[in-house]
């Protein structure tokens, strides 16, 4: 019986370099077996992984090692998100190259990940800042330009003035850049769109047909497509209070049922409307200003004050013209979203009644919830947004909110104003298109030339890839691209006159959206993917990933693919089959005296549950112990994973990220937790090397059969049960099933101490469980897994081999738990076999120690079995 401790430091590079030579991941697109593709969000090439990549990568290679196991061909494969500011941040502050910068973060952390012993086919590797990858996505440009799915628009834009670039809205912190702390401005740029509208409808009910989708990312999707039905209403504006050449503002809106609850118009700040009021008036242009500063995004506009400046403008109530209502510039209101301008209806929305109690307009209630009094219903700080029936509302008192909302489209469509009818039907979306142009250098450059005689004029197909210049310095704010002579200005490709070359470079959100449709034949150098391949493999049977990508990368993969469709790239519509969002990994925070956090490393925990305190581990100053956050470099709560690795073993590391909570859950990083994994690990091994002891040395007596039995029941259902799931993605309970049948193979071993040979029918059984029991770990411990084959003597590598069949007949249970009841209440169980007859339940029943306890030594009156399911007693 071996007494050496299970090496991982010696074992884990040793078992990786076996199957890398072997190259046994690779994957082969000529291979018959059934397909079966599993991805994890690749990432960003940030230098170093974190303790979250440890846990999706391991994932997705458990669902990989099993899926191998059970026949398929599988494709797992892995590359680098690698385009983005954060590389031309380090490129200012180093004085060095992005592209120098990247490439050496990428080889760091394919080291570190591949000392994880992921099962991933490197042969297939791709970099989105790779020539060979990015010449493939300019031509889809040039493709989807052509068949209308890219347009070149005038939009509004966030500007930083010192880093001379467009900020997306949640850059825009108190009306500031992000990271310059510039004064953001509002400007007008010409900009590349993807028409993604273009499939709002499509993309929305589609999400019917992803089963296999968390419902809270379809329900984010379906909010953020955000299709509405409603009304398009044209509000007459009085003549001696509208600016010259306006006469109406038209407005969209769900709930044409409120107007007689409307108390004021508001407009957003860039409304013609409002350019035209702010003209001859100061104060209002510069409240238009001050908004414009301020961040647009929903979450900005949720929580900022609700500010509006009254423009003078009166508009007519479309169902009263004495009923004028005033004009606001609202700062809650976005040009982007429906026609820029809203009535408000300040009892029944939230945003409105926030706005009028701050401005003293007042509100009146025309819904009135049921069991409510309409004379006494009143609205003070709340908005009633529920069910109910109209009041105060003229014609429409009485009726529901359908009714009402249909008699006013009735009324209003049927009312014509000018040739026109005073409003009409229509179906709205939140959705907008993507913009994708970037004022940046590291970024994949949108492949088209501007020509003052021929206008903008695609690149050639042959003359892709558009590559990025090398000799680009950082040391001015802006795009270096914008000062490159030699890149910028070019000869047209129609007319051979002086131009120049587009600036902007792509959203990286562009490079992520078909990266996986590539790796399907990242050999092809004529085409984005070969159809036969790409058709065969997609969609991805299991994508794996945050829930932060929940919307805009997921949303814009399934564009993207629906685009390259229409391109002739792909033949199918949906590019993840199954989705599964992993929860963040999280620790403790520490912080000294001095309000600085402290590492957790440099922490030493003493005592336990309300006794617990911490200390500096180098200079014993105490240390408060904060709050459980999301590992992050602010607050100094992350574990290095090389440290992990390198004190316990990736496969510690990995069972510890698999078996701590479910994992859609976030895990609670510990060093207990840790500690309890690298024990396990330890136990396996001695375990394994037991039974394989008692192989060799097993007494020839062929007793011992029914122990053997329940050896073999014992694997078997824990085989059946970690193989569902595993199905289920259920990582936590499969760790559970492998910890009951280590302890039923503990508490048999434990038998035969002290130099006992078990009987020839139980070693044998334990032989079949060990086997088992290190296919079970293989998906989750691959290293010690091939340890621990070896030493069983199992054939070639445990990474190549089957996946065991469980015996139907030993997953059924042979005997049966029945309740008893003593008069009418459940006092005890009995288990007895599936074949007791009821004299031996009976018997069974009377010999419980519960029964008799309940009896007080008196015989019942009567004891009726029902067979299979209960046993009455009447004491």
């Amino acid at each position: 019986m071996t007494t050496e401790r299970y090496n991982a430091r010696d074992a884990e590079p040793r078992w990786q370099k076996i199957w890398a030579d072997g190259a046994i991941f690779a994957t082969s697109n000529e291979d018959p077996r059934p397909r079966y593709y599993v991805l994890e969000m690749f990432p960003y090439p940030s230098g170093r992984i974190h303790m979250g990549h440890v846990r999706n990568y391991t994932m997705g290679d458990v669902v990989a090692r099993y899926r191998r196991a059970r026949g398929y061909n599988v494709l797992h494969p892995m590359g680098w998100d690698a385009f983005g500011m954060p590389a031309e941040n380090a490129a200012m502050q180093n004085k060095s190259h992005p592209a120098q910068w990247t490439y050496a973060n990428i080889d760091s952390m394919r080291a570190q990940l591949k000392s994880m012993g992921l099962s991933l086919d490197w042969s297939r590797e791709i970099a989105t800042c790779d020539p060979s990858y990015y010449k493939h996505q300019q031509a889809m440009f040039l493709d989807f330009l052509k068949a209308g799915l890219v347009e070149r628009k005038v939009s509004k834009v966030n500007w930083d003035p010192v880093d001379h670039t467009v900020l997306a809205n949640e850059q825009v912190i108190d009306g500031r850049g992000w990271r310059s702390g510039a004064l953001v401005e509002q400007r007008e740029l010409v900009q590349w769109f993807f028409k993604i509208t273009d499939y709002a409808q499509d993309l929305l009910d589609a999400l019917d047909t992803l089963d296999r989708w968390p419902e809270k990312v379809r329900l984010m999707q379906k909010n953020w497509i955000g299709r509405s039905e409603g009304l398009q209403i044209r509000f007459a504006l009085d003549a001696a209070t509208a600016p010259t050449g306006t006469s109406e503002l038209v407005i969209y809106t769900t709930r044409p049922d409120t107007l007689f609850g409307a108390k004021f118009m508001a407009i957003a700040p860039d409304h013609p409307l409002a350019r035209a009021a702010a003209a001859d008036n100061p104060a209002l242009a510069a409240f238009i200003e001050e908004v414009q500063r301020t961040g647009t995004s929903a979450a900005a506009i949720e929580t900022a004050e609700k500010k509006g400046f009254d423009t003078g403008i009166r508009a007519l109530h479309p169902f009263d013209p004495s009923w004028k209502l005033p004009v606001y510039v609202a700062n809650f209101v976005l040009m982007e979203y429906g026609t820029g301008a809203i009535f408000g209806c300040p009892a029944h929305d939230q945003r409105d009644l926030d706005f009028v109690n701050a401005y003293g307009l007042g509100n009146t209630p025309v819904v009135c919830p049921p069991g409510q009094d309409p004379a006494t219903f009143v609205i003070a700080e709340t908005a009633y947004d529920g069910d109910g029936l109209m009041i105060n509302s003229r014609f429409l008192d009485g009726m529901t909110i359908a009714a009402a909302k249909e008699e006013v489209a009735r009324r209003l469509e049927g009312e014509i104003r000018g040739n026109m009818p005073a409003a009409e039907r229509k179906v709205n979306f939140r959705l907008r298109d993507w913009g994708i142009s970037r004022q940046r250098y590291w970024g994949c450059p949108i492949p088209v030339i501007h020509c003052a005689d021929c206008g903008v004029v695609p690149v050639p197909k042959e003359d892709l890839p558009v590559k990025l210049p090398d000799d680009v310095t950082f040391d001015k704010p802006g795009n270096p691209l914008d000062r490159h002579p030699t890149w910028r200005n070019v000869t047209c490709p129609q007319c051979g006159g002086e131009a120049r070359r587009e600036t902007d470079t792509m959203d990286t959100f562009v490079d992520s959206s078909w990266y996986f449709a590539r790796f399907t034949d990242p050999w092809a150098e004529n085409a984005p993917t070969i159809r036969r391949e790409v058709d065969e493999w997609l969609p991805v049977d299991q994508y794996i990933g945050g829930i932060e990508h929940a919307i805009l990368h997921l949303l814009y993969s399934r564009f993207f693919v629906r685009a390259m469709k229409k391109t002739g790239h792909v033949g199918l519509d949906e590019p993840f089959k199954g989705l599964f969002t992993q929860g963040m990994v999280v620790h403790e925070t520490y912080k000294a005296a001095d309000g600085e956090w402290v590492a957790p490393a440099e922490v030493r925990i003493e005592g336990d549950g309300d006794q617990r305190r911490a200390f500096n581990s180098l200079t014993g100053a105490p240390v408060e112990i904060g709050s459980i956050e999301k590992m992050s470099k602010s607050k100094r709560n992350v574990v290095d994973p090389d440290d992990i690795i390198a004190d316990y073993g990736a496969d510690t590391a990995r069972w510890f990220m698999l078996s701590d909570s479910p994992p859609e859950r976030d895990v609670i990083w510990s060093e207990d937790g840790v500690q309890g994994a690298g024990r396990f690990v330890q136990r396996i091994w001695r375990l394994v090397n037991d039974i394989a002891e008692h192989g060799r040395s097993a007494d020839g007596d062929g007793a011992g059969e029914d122990e053997a039995l329940g050896v073999r029941k014992a694997a078997h259902r824990a085989l059946a049960a970690v193989e569902g799931d595993i199905e289920r993605l259920a990582f936590n309970r499969c760790v559970a099933h492998v910890y009951t049948l280590a302890n039923a193979l503990g508490r048999v071993l434990d038998g035969y101490r002290d130099g006992k040979a078990a009987p020839a029918p139980v070693a044998a059984a334990l032989q079949e469980a060990g086997l088992i029991l290190v296919q079970l770990i293989a998906p989750m411990m691959p290293h010690l897994a091939e340890e621990c084959w070896s030493s069983l003597g199992g054939q070639g590598l445990v990474a190549e081999a089957a996946w065991p069949k469980a015996e139907p007949a030993l997953l059924e249970d042979d005997s049966v738990t029945l309740p008893v009841q003593i008069n009418g209440k459940k006092r005890a169980e009995v288990t007895v076999p599936k074949s007791a007859s009821p004299k031996e339940v009976e018997a069974a029943t009377l010999a419980s120690e519960a029964v008799q306890r309940a009896l007080e030594g008196r015989a019942p009156k009567k004891l009726i079995v029902v067979p299979g399911r209960i046993v009455n007693v009447v004491a």
